[in-house]
């Protein structure tokens, strides 16, 4: 299940990311600044998993990575887009989350998303804002030297 967020205010940063000459510390530049922001929801989400359902509460992580049938349902859409995600590949996790036959659900996600979604994009905002000053003085600084 994928959750999308719409969020408006960022054309400046993107401008000024878009101003860094190489796409690669584009893109190294993103996935630092997400997995710092996606931590506190992961560590969140495992302290909200239930206990004793194997290791599930301490499964969940922020990465880029994902299985085989997740990926086959993201498609990035473009060269430059960076994905990054906090979830765990514990198959318990749906069953805990949404419940089956023999359970009622146990919902540990949802409510984590939701007392820590406006953080996590208020540390993705500052968190690009410093970054890209700190990697455009690093620019900077190499183009004086040489």
């Amino acid at each position: 299940m994928a959750i999308t967020v719409k969020v408006q205010g960022l054309r400046d940063l993107e401008k000024a990311l878009e101003g860094i000459e190489k796409h690669t510390t584009r893109k190294a530049l993103a996935r630092r600044v997400l997995k710092k922001a996606g931590q506190p929801l992961a560590d969140s989400m495992n302290a909200m998993a239930p206990v004793g359902q194997g290791d599930l509460n301490t499964s969940y992580a922020v990465s880029t990575k994902l299985n085989k049938s997740q990926r086959r349902a993201t498609r990035r859409k473009k060269k430059d887009d960076v994905m990054m995600y906090v979830g765990t590949n514990d198959p318990a996790g749906i069953q805990q989350e949404f419940g089956n036959v023999n359970h009622g659900p146990q919902p540990h996600v949802r409510p984590a998303w939701d007392s820590g979604k406006r953080q996590a994009l208020e540390d993705i905002k500052d968190g690009l804002g410093t970054e890209i000053i700190k990697t455009a003085k690093r620019e900077a600084a190499k183009k004086a030297k040489a």
